[in-house]
């Protein structure tokens, strides 16, 4: 692991030792927080993606990596849905609070194929690399489509 995933982990980790009230004063905070973390999966997957889609060259190493951090980061966001966050600058859709099971479906299924991505990587293979991306990018489409603002 580079050493700015190393500081990033453990960073975010920290983060999280309080309740997720406490990390909230303003819905705001809860917005601006999800999105951070959102970023940092995105950021991550994304850097993972492109090598499975031959816009990349391959680095088994960096893959590994970043798909370490794109899993650990898929676990944070959720708690920055909370009451009040459905407000203000978001692109989430009402529907993430009306048909929230649904959506801890949606947020259950990202770390599942997270999860399976990083062994994926672990493995060095790209062939299996691409089969993890693909099912990846299929779950946040699929959440996207369902909960996401244009």
């Amino acid at each position: 692991m580079t050493k700015f995933s190393a500081v990033l982990l453990a960073t975010l980790g920290a983060s999280f030792v309080l309740p997720a009230a406490a990390q909230f004063a303003k819905p705001e905070d809860a917005i601006k927080y999800r999105k951070n973390a959102l970023f940092v999966m995105q950021q991550n997957f994304g850097r993972v993606a492109a090598m499975a889609g031959g816009k990349a060259p391959f680095d088994a190493k960096v893959a590994a990596e970043s798909a370490a951090v794109a899993e650990f980061a898929a676990k944070l966001p959720w708690e920055g849905f909370g009451p009040g966050t459905d407000k203000g600058d978001t692109k989430a859709k009402s529907e993430i609070w009306t048909e929230k099971a649904k959506f801890d479906d949606y947020a259950h299924k990202l770390q599942t194929e997270m999860a399976k991505l990083t062994v994926a990587a672990k493995s060095g293979s790209l062939d299996n690399i691409k089969v993890a991306v693909n099912a990846v990018g299929g779950t946040c489409k699929s959440c996207h489509d369902d909960f996401r603002a244009k």
